[in-house]
């Protein structure tokens, strides 16, 4: 079962707006900003209940689990430090507390990670990213594996709502995912590349890449994913005027907040984020193309200097 939407904020927020006013959420601390200020900012007004958690650790899960509790969204690898959640532990929590998993895969895509195979209930996908896969097009998918009624309120907020692509929108989507299996694999191979020159580069603070066998989660990944994706985050030696000392130098990284394209992207996240942003001042977010990987390394070399 699918749910097609004008962008995956737009899916996002659908699967929110599916519950009721008192119930109970658990998040990820570290998420898209745009999922946080969604529960923050529009659902807790409205009467949404959200716990914030560091989901690497799932007895902090299980401590979060109250009677109310209705969903556990999970997005694994996370936005923009590249956490680990074991979707399998989440499902299982989320069962015993009569709860929802969904699942926020836009990052992994179905070509690495199947969360519904791991025991979640919903998938949610902003198809711009990795699904589109060419930068022309903005939407978003929920994906169940029943029929349920939660998926039926769904398709509901979806028709009254009318927050729907346009067919051309469909089209491009589609377009897009017939190359997947092609671009995938390539963007993976690029990134884990990127990362190791990275890990290796003096005027790097920390990478974080769940390919590396040093981030904390890579047995998880490994585990639960085909490959370890096409994103990643640095932290630049030096703080902020460093980092975006190195944003400013590259030639063939675009600067550019978006991600899943053909082409390499780069950005200093906390500004994207705003004021209220907690990730660290010191980190570039990496979205790895599909370029020559000899030259995405030669172009990060001269701007790290």
């Amino acid at each position: 079962m699918a749910a097609a939407f004008a962008s995956g904020s737009a899916a996002t927020a659908t699967v929110f707006q599916a519950l009721a006013p008192g119930d109970h959420v658990i998040a990820p601390d570290d998420c898209y900003h745009g999922t946080a200020r969604l529960l923050r900012e529009v659902f807790a007004p409205w009467g949404l209940q959200t716990t914030f958690v560091d989901m690497t650790d799932a007895g902090n899960v299980r401590r979060a689990v109250q009677p109310n509790t209705r969903l556990i969204w999970v997005e694994t690898p996370s936005n923009p430090l590249l956490k680990i959640t074991d979707i399998a532990e989440m499902a299982s929590i989320a069962q015993s507390a009569g709860a929802l998993c969904v699942c926020d895969n836009t990052w992994a895509s179905p070509m690495l990670q199947r969360p519904l195979s791991l025991g979640a209930d919903l998938v949610v996908h902003s198809t711009t990213k990795y699904l589109g896969g060419h930068e022309d097009v903005t939407s978003g998918a929920v994906v169940g594996k029943a029929d349920t009624d939660f998926f039926q309120r769904v398709r509901l907020i979806q028709n009254v709502y009318g927050a729907v692509p346009s067919p051309f929108d469909c089209w491009l989507t589609l377009r897009g995912v017939r190359t997947l299996h092609v671009r995938m694999p390539a963007h993976c191979a690029n990134a884990g590349r990127v990362a190791r020159f990275l890990h290796d580069h003096p005027n790097v603070a920390a990478v974080h890449y769940p390919g590396l066998p040093d981030h904390p989660g890579h047995a998880t990944a490994a585990g639960q994913m085909a490959d370890f994706g096409g994103m990643l985050s640095f932290q630049v030696a030096g703080g902020r005027d460093a980092a975006m000392q190195v944003a400013a130098n590259v030639r063939l990284f675009v600067r550019a907040t978006s991600l899943g394209g053909t082409q390499s992207l780069i950005e200093h996240r906390a500004s994207i984020e705003g004021p209220d942003s907690t990730t660290p001042d010191d980190l570039l977010r990496v979205s790895v193309g599909l370029e020559n990987a000899d030259d995405l390394i030669a172009d990060l070399a001269q701007a790290l200097g």
